[in-house]
């Protein structure tokens, strides 16, 4: 969330600045201390740098508040079709047992992977990125990847491995691979651990 830090620094200061000039309380007294009328018209150099804040840095502020609060919503909306995806892969059956687990160790790390992606995609290309709705059942890894919808291809993509370790039993290893190595390093997110007996096919009910 370093972009979004920064952008609501940009935004507070510039709201701080706007009312850094104070007009003396004199402002519109025309006449001086000794009587003598002071000309109609004095030139005034700070309120006039005053105005020309005013006017050019709210129309800026509000396009900083539109572009935050955009990328903040977009980043919402993946990350719950994230969640839905994860539980659909699952399958009611396996999700019964692991779901607390997936909820607290794994989801968090993943908002945490797509916000990233986001941040580094950029504003212009933040609208392109879609996700994938079907998730590989049997025993196939995808969950759902993250796709450019204008370069035409995958940014990354989530995946659970099955895991059997001899003595311990079998375990869900969830990673990621990202476009960036050609998809072939895998990324971790964590192992959750199920049983000695081998766990039922994705999405079972």
């Amino acid at each position: 969330m370093k972009l979004w830090m920064r952008r609501l620094t940009i935004i507070m200061m510039s709201i701080m600045t706007l009312g850094a000039y104070i007009p003396p309380l004199d402002w519109n007294d025309n006449s001086g201390e000794n009587g003598a009328e002071l000309p109609d018209k004095q030139e005034n150099p700070a309120g006039s740098a005053f105005d020309s804040i005013t006017d050019s840095s709210i129309e800026e502020i509000d396009e900083e508040i539109e572009d935050l609060w955009s990328l903040d919503e977009y980043i919402d909306d993946m990350t719950a079709q994230a969640r839905e995806q994860m539980m659909t892969k699952l399958g009611p059956k396996i999700l019964s047992r692991v779901e607390e687990d997936i909820t607290e160790d794994i989801l968090p790390q993943m908002e945490e992977v797509i916000s990233s992606i986001y941040e580094q995609s950029g504003e212009e290309a933040v609208p392109n990125l879609s996700i994938t709705e079907q998730p590989a059942g049997g025993y196939g890894e995808r969950i759902f990847h993250i796709y450019d919808e204008e370069a035409a291809t995958d940014v990354v993509r989530f995946h659970v491995r099955r895991d059997m370790k001899p003595k311990q039993g079998y375990y869900f290893n969830f990673h990621y691979h990202l476009k960036d190595d050609g998809f072939e390093e895998h990324h971790e997110l964590g192992d959750i651990y199920w049983d000695k007996n081998t766990p039922p096919k994705w999405m079972t009910h």
